[in-house]
């Protein structure tokens, strides 16, 4: 136990104390219309030592700050071995922070982090960031007025100010796109995606069921790990890792909205898939699948005009050949037929040019920016 004046920081040890660390977002970001509550069940399965496959090459531990018996602020440290091999680091990240605004839970915090993350002869601290690319990452420090999405995240303003008065700076920034869908295809995106296809003899896989598309699963998250092993800080994802993320959501995707891009051979060469927006029916049910929120869930999976583009991919030996165009025309063509009138891309990396070009056929916005931020001890 870590104490500054009436501010105590209690390590999670138990169940129940994982309970008051998932809840305290909840209660912190109440009312909050802009904010996209996690699942509750997901943030259970992610943060349980039994039930994360990351825990192979992680450890963790997490903490929670109360003052006068109420809490405060949370903060979870991960080291990520298989990370600081890869990129031949010695740091310790730091994730599901959150605090009121007060500058002392805040260093408190952060500093609580630090500390064993030393003990640990971690020599630098970088975060927001989970035990994979595939958890939350990234502080938002632009978009506070703007409506925040399942795969990311959402933190009040003052966040900022706290992190640069801490001493951090920015290691990276992630940028996400929000366009109107066009009642067309763009005709030089509709003559690129056929003229990639001929050129390559590539076709797109058609699925009526999210289980026909479920042998690809694998080749797509096999795809995810060669398209993003030079991105920052990533992590190549395991097997057990992949197995979990097919069981836990492949069942819920609609196949319409997922476009998988094969060669001859019937290997994956790129993939896109997104999914009707769950924000406003999470916000209805603040996070909890039961009693009723499943139904929201279900209503706003069957009908909706907004779609967020989770995951795209292609595999390295297609790059700047224009795969990207056919997935994404396939997609939109899907949008159009099924009334879908805005789409927000997931957070990609600012520098990350190739991934960026493909919204300049469409009349977007750059509408959020969050940051990984970054110091040496």
């Amino acid at each position: 136990m870590a104490k500054s004046d009436t501010i105590e920081v209690v390590k999670v040890c138990s169940k129940k104390d994982l309970k008051r660390f998932i809840k305290f977002q909840y209660q912190h970001y109440k009312g909050n219309q802009f904010w996209c509550p996690p699942l509750r069940m997901d943030e259970v399965n992610t943060l349980s030592r039994e039930k994360n496959p990351a825990f192979d090459f992680c450890e963790a531990e997490y903490w929670i700050a109360y003052r006068g018996g109420e809490i405060v602020g949370r903060v979870a440290g991960i080291i990520n071995h298989k990370a600081n091999e890869r990129w031949n680091d010695k740091l310790v990240r730091f994730g599901w922070i959150e605090f009121i605004d007060d500058d002392e839970v805040s260093r408190i915090l952060t500093e609580t982090v630090e500390e064993w993350g030393r003990s640990k002869g971690m020599t630098g601290i970088h975060g927001p960031l989970g035990f994979s690319d595939m958890d939350y990452e990234g502080m938002l420090i632009k978009g506070f007025d703007e409506q925040s999405t399942l795969t990311s995240i959402y933190n009040y303003p003052y966040y900022v100010q706290h992190m640069e008065k801490l001493g951090f700076g920015k290691a990276a920034d992630w940028v996400q796109y929000e366009f109107e869908i066009p009642p067309s295809i763009p005709d030089k995106v509709e003559r690129l995606s056929l003229l990639v296809q001929e050129k390559y003899k590539l076709r797109i896989v058609k699925a009526r069921t999210a289980k026909e598309l479920l042998p690809y699963a694998p080749k797509m998250f096999r795809t995810l790990n060669a398209a993003f092993k030079d991105l920052y800080g990533y992590t190549e994802l395991s097997q057990k890792q992949m197995d979990m993320y097919v069981k836990s959501y492949f069942g819920f995707i609609r196949p319409e909205f997922v476009s998988f891009v094969v060669d001859e051979q019937d290997e994956l060469v790129g993939f896109g898939v997104s999914m009707p927006s769950l924000t406003k029916a999470l916000q209805k049910c603040n996070g909890k699948l039961f009693p009723f929120g499943f139904i929201y869930i279900l209503r706003a999976i069957k009908k909706n005009n907004i779609i967020d583009m989770y995951l795209n991919g292609v595999r390295p030996d297609y790059h700047g050949k224009g795969v990207n165009s056919l997935y994404y025309n396939e997609m939109h063509r899907a949008y159009i037929n099924y009334g879908i009138k805005k789409a927000i891309t997931s957070p990609q990396l600012e520098d990350n040019a190739k991934a960026l070009t493909i919204w300049k056929n469409f009349n977007g916005r750059q509408h959020l920016t969050r940051r990984c931020w970054i110091k040496h001890f």
